[in-house]
């Protein structure tokens, strides 16, 4: 069966309200709970319930995951080790205990209850077995549990999209140059970082990651498709797409951006939940980097 498929998926949708729990893959695309939604409140349960684990144990999130991940490791005092997407680079420190959690496309792993490592891979056993207990432990489901978390974490409005991508284009943006980025300002607000390098081991993101205070967006080639993957998330909805459209139409905010001869592009970017993944789709199918 194809789980990412929604006709074979049909008869477990079918049947989710017959059970407490119900489990699938890809299951943002079939109506069950969005995948960083269950990392966000599985972070939260286990940080406050593993008394076992080393204060100095730190969370490990790929770069592309979302921030309510770094809201909560911040509010419970864990360190954040953020990479890029892979699971080899959780491997050594689940296994020398300096990391307790570590993610990749949505699947997981996690250290035992003494704080010792239970495989160097993700496994989707046991954050389907976590989500049991979340909901015994606590008495409500992890899809409660995730609206509660955004009344002090806020709500995140999180995308992504493919698009085809030749090996030219795939190169192009894997070896992008973040200096060629001249524009201050993204949706209105400061832009406070751009990487091409993962803040935790300096590793290539192998592609461009821009953030500001309230949203960020991400690119990066496909190691194993010829497609590009686009991400990005905001924490401010309405008034963040209004002023996105308004500063679109009156200040016409870009990204400048020089190609090796010199030559000076202009991309426009109207990053807010859909209006900014819509305009990074047409961004990178220009390729103007």
């Amino acid at each position: 069966m194809d789980p990412s498929s929604s006709y074979a998926m049909q008869r477990l949708i079918a049947m989710k309200d017959q059970f407490d729990i119900s489990f699938a893959c890809d299951t943002d695309y079939l109506g069950l709970m969005n995948p960083n939604q269950y990392l966000s409140v599985a972070i939260e349960y286990l940080l406050e319930n593993r008394t076992g684990w080393e204060k100095t144990a730190a969370i490990g999130k790929t770069v592309v995951t979302t921030q309510h991940i770094d809201r909560i490791a911040k509010k419970m005092n864990r360190k954040l080790y953020e990479v890029p997407v892979g699971f080899k680079w959780f491997v050594e420190g689940l296994i020398e205990g300096t990391l307790c959690f570590g993610e990749r496309s949505a699947g997981a792993t996690f250290a035992r209850i003494n704080g010792k490592v239970w495989t160097t891979d993700k496994d989707g056993y046991i954050p389907a077995l976590l989500s049991a207990e979340i909901t015994a432990k606590r008495g409500r489901d992890p899809g409660t549990l995730y609206h509660e978390l955004t009344k002090e974490f806020g709500e995140s409005f999180y995308q992504r999209v493919e698009m085809k991508s030749t090996p030219e284009q795939k190169e192009k943006l894997k070896n992008i140059n973040i200096t060629q980025i001249k524009n201050k300002n993204l949706a209105g607000e400061k832009i406070e970082h751009i990487i091409s390098n993962a803040p935790a081991n300096n590793a290539p993101i192998g592609g461009i990651k821009v953030s500001t205070k309230n949203g960020w967006f991400a690119a990066r080639p496909s190691g194993t498709e010829a497609i590009q993957k686009i991400y990005a998330e905001s924490f401010k909805w309405g008034t963040h797409a209004s002023n996105c459209r308004r500063s679109a139409t009156h200040h016409q905010p870009s990204i400048k951006c020089k190609k090796s001869k010199g030559e000076k592009k202009i991309m426009n970017l109207r990053p807010a939940a859909h209006k900014l993944i819509e305009e990074m789709k047409s961004l990178f199918s220009r390729q103007r980097f």
